[in-house]
């Protein structure tokens, strides 16, 4: 497998003219004086294919290119960032970040220590599979679907995937590296009862391989028969009742509250500066006895995953929650530097466009020692939440409200019948308080995660075992 700097190195400085020593010194120029920053240089490829009523509807592909130039004075940065990648360029970026150092006498951070590692392919799987291979998938998809049940009135298939090379330059010549392939098939049934009623169900999967495991039949037929199981057992769904009550949470997806309404606020920048709940908490019970939690980019081929972070740092596996006491937060450089602890490699941005942040990768809750059935069977009356839609969360004071996309009712400790427009609502910290039993089935997402964060989105994970917690307020839609 070729090095990562390698193939960087042929498209930033080959493709482009750019000198490698050049912009070396223009980064020590720009750079000296100031505690930290980097040159974020990044390229592109991606293309997307979406399917509906019968024929593809839209196909596109781009490229995209450029730089970002940050410089870090204290709690400060100057940033500044170009489609242009020249050594032009890059000097106009330089005089602008500079200005951030005025008054400020730093002495450069600390280059990250690297490794050999290499998390995923270097193949580009937007060149492996011819145009036509592609648009007969979708054609394939959509004919298996409506072959499944006459109630089928609409299939949507969206498939992407994109292609990135991004390198890292700091003062002194260091450079580091990452190549971060990334695909990804959705799948929307919709089935009408022909009584009046519509019901939808969807499924989506990916990761950061190859096309060729989209491609596997056994593989995208799991995908599709999960959409058309969901959108019928929707189709059957009562309205959900409304309350303080248990709630169980199924293994994988349902992660997402966790990492909504609990993983924002262990990010480093809001804890630095006191606006998170889990703030000062360190060493703090701040969860059942048995919650454990962590945050680990280095999981092969995940959605989530990074070789190395958007300043340069390797990705690892960092534990914020132990036993339900919190040891840790996610860092980027800054935020490290200015709480006097290391970097946990959670710097991240959206693009070249972007400045760095501290978030997350594959977030997630370790077993604990029930089986599903035995948590299940634990409640008396309550919601049984196995996937999750949209959802909004205040990351300040951790409050949540999520939409259950399926969820069941709880009778008599067996699964009831399915119920539609249950959203829960609480607080992060305090729901972690509220878990009462954790399974030892844990499971991670499917590779559908996306988070947002000031702007920015970046691919996340996700996962966590079967959860049961009470006293959860539920709204649901029962008169």
């Amino acid at each position: 497998m070729p090095s990562h700097t390698a193939t960087t190195d042929k498209i930033f400085y080959d493709k482009t003219k750019l000198s490698p020593e050049a912009v070396s010194k223009l980064v020590e120029s720009s750079l000296t004086g100031a505690d930290d920053g980097e040159l974020f240089m990044e390229y592109v490829q991606s293309e997307f294919f979406g399917w509906d009523d019968g024929r593809l509807k839209t196909c596109t592909y781009d490229t995209d290119m450029g730089f970002g130039l940050r410089s870090v004075a204290g709690e400060k940065f100057g940033f500044a960032h170009s489609s242009e990648l020249s050594e032009k360029a890059i000097a106009r970026a330089g005089e602008t970040v500079k200005s951030v150092q005025q008054g400020h006498g730093g002495t450069m951070d600390l280059n990250p220590q690297g490794t050999n590692q290499q998390l995923y392919i270097d193949d580009n799987p937007l060149l492996q599979i011819p145009f036509e291979q592609k648009v007969k998938l979708l054609q394939d998809i959509d004919a298996y679907v409506r072959g499944l049940d006459p109630r089928v009135k609409q299939v949507s298939i969206q498939m992407a995937a994109n292609w990135k090379a991004v390198q890292i330059m700091r003062a002194g010549g260091h450079k580091a590296s990452d190549i971060r392939p990334l695909v990804r098939l959705n799948i929307s049934v919709y089935l009408d009862d022909g009584k009046g009623r519509m019901e939808d169900g969807y499924y989506g999967f990916g990761g950061r391989y190859s096309f060729d495991k989209v491609f596997e039949e056994a593989t995208w037929k799991k995908a599709a028969d999960e959409s058309y199981r969901q959108a019928l057992v929707n189709l059957t769904s009562v309205d959900a009742p409304a309350g303080e009550m248990s709630v169980v949470l199924g293994p994988g997806w349902p992660g997402i509250l966790l990492h909504e309404a609990i993983g924002h606020g262990l990010e480093g920048d809001f804890n630095r500066k006191g606006t998170s709940a889990f703030s000062g908490l360190l060493g703090k019970r701040v969860a059942a006895p048995g919650v454990t939690v962590v945050d680990d980019g280095t999981m092969q081929d995940r959605r989530g995953s990074i070789t190395i972070d958007d300043e340069g740092t390797p990705s690892q596996r960092t534990t914020l929650i132990e036993d339900g006491i919190l040891v840790g937060y996610l860092q980027d450089r800054m935020n490290a530097r200015l709480m006097g602890v290391k970097p946990t490699g959670n710097g991240r941005r959206e693009s070249y466009a972007d400045h760095v942040m501290p978030r997350m990768t594959n977030t997630v809750m370790l077993n604990g020692d029930k089986t599903p059935e035995e948590i299940i069977a634990s409640v008396k009356n309550g919601i049984y939440a196995v996937n999750f839609g949209g959802g909004q969360v205040d990351i300040t004071s951790g409050k949540f409200v999520f939409s259950a996309s399926e969820a069941y009712l709880i009778e008599d400790g067996k699964i009831g019948p399915a119920v539609k427009g249950a959203t829960l609502i609480g607080s992060g910290a305090d729901a972690l308080t509220k878990v009462k039993m954790i399974g030892n089935d844990m499971k991670l997402d499917d590779g559908v995660g996306t988070c947002g964060k000031d702007g920015q989105s970046v691919p996340v994970g996700v996962g966590q075992p079967t959860l049961r917690i009470d006293g959860l307020t539920v709204g649901g839609t029962k008169t």
